[in-house]
C-alpha cells in the first residue's frame, strides 16, 4: 500500500528529542538561568520534558562539546565556569581568526553582501530582545565573513561565539553595549564597502577588544 496520497510529514527534518533538549538548554545556559558551576539534574530535566534521561544524557554530552557544559566525579553535569584568563585568550582568537577571514571576504563582496548587512545593522538596533541581540551580532559577523569562502574558518570562529553569547548577552545588557555596538558595525561595513582592507582590521580588532574590555568591567567580582 503507498501512502504518497496522505499528507505525511517529513520525518527525516524533524529534530529528535535531544536535539530539541540541547536547543532549550543552551537557550537556558546562555540566557543565564543556570549559574555557573550548578549542577543540571538529569532527573529534573527528564521530568521536565516528560522523557527517559537517555535523550537528556545526549543533549548534555552536545553541550559539552560546545563547551557550555562539563561533568565532573560525583557532581555530574554543571554549567562551565570560564575564567577571566581563559575569557581573554576566546577574544584574542577572536582577532587572529576574524582578521584573517575579513582580509579575505573584502576583495569578494558584493552588493548583495553590503545590503543584507545594512539590513541586519537595522533590525538590530530596533531590536529589544537580548537574545537576538546576539544571534543578530552573530548574523552580521557571519555576513562580512561568508564572502571569504572559508567555512572552516567560520565555523571556528563561530564556535567561539557561541562559548562567549552568554557574558556578550550580559555586555550588551549591563552597559550601553548594543548601542556602540551598532556604531561600530556600521564603522567596520563602511570600511568593507570602501575596500579599505587596513581600516576595516583595524576597526574589528578595536571593536573586539572594547567589547573585552567593558565585559571585564562588568564581571561579577567572584569571577
Amino acid at each position: 500500500m503507498t501512502l504518497s496520497k496522505f499528507n505525511l510529514p517529513d520525518l527525516g527534518n524533524t529534530p529528535s528529542t535531544s536535539e530539541i533538549i540541547t536547543r532549550h538548554l543552551r537557550e537556558a545556559i546562555v540566557a543565564g538561568h543556570f549559574a555557573e558551576d550548578e549542577p543540571i539534574r538529569q532527573d529534573d530535566i527528564a521530568r521536565q520534558f516528560n522523557v527517559s534521561k537517555i535523550p537528556v544524557r545526549e543533549a548534555l554530552k552536545r553541550l559539552e562539546a560546545e563547551g557550555l557544559v562539563m561533568f565532573q566525579r560525583n557532581r555530574g553535569a554543571m554549567v562551565t565556569r570560564i575564567s577571566e584568563a581563559e575569557l581573554a585568550q576566546m577574544f584574542e582568537v577572536r582577532m587572529l581568526l576574524e582578521d584573517k577571514v575579513l582580509r579575505l571576504a573584502i576583495p569578494n563582496m558584493t552588493e548583495e553582501t553590503f545590503a543584507r548587512a545594512e539590513s541586519i545593522c537595522r533590525e538590530f538596533i530596533g531590536e529589544d530582545d537580548v537574545g537576538r541581540w546576539a544571534e543578530l551580532n552573530w548574523q552580521l559577523h557571519a555576513c562580512l565573513y561568508e564572502p571569504a569562502q572559508r567555512p572552516f574558518l567560520v565555523g571556528l570562529i563561530r564556535s567561539v561565539h557561541d562559548k562567549l553569547e552568554r557574558y556578550l548577552r550580559m555586555q550588551m545588557s549591563l552597559s550601553a553595549g548594543k548601542e556602540r555596538a551598532d556604531h561600530e558595525h556600521r564603522e567596520i561595513l563602511a570600511a568593507c564597502r570602501a575596500g579599505d582592507v587596513e581600516r576595516a582590521v583595524k576597526l574589528l580588532d578595536e571593536h573586539i577588544a572594547g567589547v573585552c574590555k567593558t565585559l571585564f568591567e562588568f564581571l561579577p567580582s567572584s569571577h
